[in-house]
């Protein structure tokens, strides 16, 4: 991981119930308030998947809480 970044969501379950072979280190595209919600903690990724398509990969079943403070104006 590049110095100065920091992991914002883990599923540490994974690693206790399935063996891992190999790790990605990826980015995720957020908009507005879902960056805010997402640094404050409140992101759940233990039921979400990821799967390739069309050459992109897409993160299923992750959920992000709405942001307390946000408005339409943040």
């Amino acid at each position: 991981m590049a110095e100065g970044r920091k992991v914002l969501a883990e599923n540490r379950k994974a690693r206790h119930d399935y063996f891992i072979e190999e790790t990605y280190e990826a980015g995720i595209s957020l908009s507005g308030t879902e960056v805010k919600s997402v640094r404050s903690g409140k992101v759940n990724i233990r039921d979400s998947y990821a799967m390739v398509e069309n050459g992109e990969v897409i993160l299923y079943n992750m959920h992000i809480s709405p942001y307390e403070k946000g408005n339409i104006f943040n």
